[in-house]
């Protein structure tokens, strides 16, 4: 995972701590931003990485997305 950023692999590590690692333990960018402790903004743009570069999927729900880890 050297090709991520500091803040994607912040975001990486957070996704993982907060065990989603399936469709059925979705996490929020919330959720994310309160364990990684980025920015908001940051936390956007990390999570925004790791789905371009498949480290993670995006699945759009009601109000809120929710994010897992793929590899």
């Amino acid at each position: 995972m050297a090709e991520l950023t500091t803040a994607g692999q912040k975001a990486y590590d957070a996704l993982k701590k907060l065990g989603a690692t399936n469709p059925d333990a979705l996490r929020t960018a919330d959720d994310v931003m309160r364990a990684s402790r980025l920015p908001k903004g940051m936390t956007n743009n990390a999570l925004m990485e790791l789905v371009a570069k498949g480290y993670a999927r995006r699945v759009a729900r009601q109000k809120t997305a929710g994010y897992y880890i793929t590899k």
